[in-house]
């Protein structure tokens, strides 16, 4: 059955009422998601920087091996270029083998620089690699104590939450498609998250600004739906003043 304009505009400010209630138990929380989030964030990257290290760390160390097993190798040729140059039958077999001598002993002498070489950057980042465990202790000690604390905010208002969202849903589908769209849009244009609001004291209850006494009374029969003309809000009806009972007795006891 569709709706009459009085019942979509008493469920669209259910909607609101709903909505404005989380918005307060989600503002208690503050800026505490974001900073956990940030600092999961920064938490991820610095792993992704301490594999890096250990993968260096690890290469430098195959390289070390690599030279090693290559002076090992030059080693044995040496020993056995020695032996050959004891049996030689000229002069040119001589120089040849020295030569060859000369080529292992060079090879030596490069493979233990790069090896020095590569301890130096291994005492280098194992340095980086301690620097940034120990920043990464004391992003995560922050870390546990915000969580903690924003676990403690989300426990207290935890059963609230969970029926307001059940609530929201229902509420939600006694909305046209269309309605809840346009409520969403005006919802995340609203710095205080407002998209529905009543007429008070003769102003929007959005931005204050006054309405026409006219355009109260279109608001008050509900046959449309009327959105503030200075913010774009939705005017779901007129709240009217009651006078307070203290101010009444004075005016009372004045005449009096």
């Amino acid at each position: 059955m569709e709706s009459t304009v009085a019942q979509k505009l008493d469920a669209i400010y259910n909607l609101q009422l709903i909505d404005s209630r989380l918005d307060s138990i989600l503002k208690v929380r503050g800026a505490l998601p974001e900073e956990v989030q940030d600092l999961e964030d920064e938490i991820a990257g610095y792993e992704t920087r301490l594999e890096k290290f250990q993968n260096d760390i690890a290469s430098f160390e195959e390289d070390i091996k690599r030279f090693k097993e290559n002076i090992k190798e030059s080693e044995k040729l040496i020993k056995k270029y020695q032996e050959q140059q004891m049996n030689v039958r000229n002069n040119r077999e001589y120089d040849a083998i020295t030569k060859e001598l000369e080529l292992q002993d060079l090879e030596i002498q490069v493979s233990k620089k790069k090896i020095a070489e590569a301890g130096v950057k291994i005492d280098q980042k194992k340095a980086d690699l301690e620097e940034l465990e120990n920043v990464m202790k004391d992003r995560q000690k922050d870390l546990d104590v915000k969580k903690n604390e924003l676990d403690t905010i989300v426990a207290e208002s935890e059963a609230e939450e969970s029926k307001l969202m059940a609530d929201r849903e229902k509420a939600g589908k006694k909305i046209e498609e269309r309605l809840i769209k346009s409520y969403t849009k005006i919802r995340a244009n609203a710095k205080n998250g407002l998209a529905v609001v009543m007429v008070k004291r003769g102003a929007c209850g959005g931005c204050f600004n006054t309405v026409p006494p006219q355009r109260q009374a279109d608001i008050r029969e509900k046959k449309k739906l009327i959105v503030c003309e200075h913010c774009g809000r939705i005017l779901a009806g007129v709240e009217d003043e009651v006078e307070d009972e203290t101010t009444k007795t004075k005016k009372r006891t004045s005449k009096a």
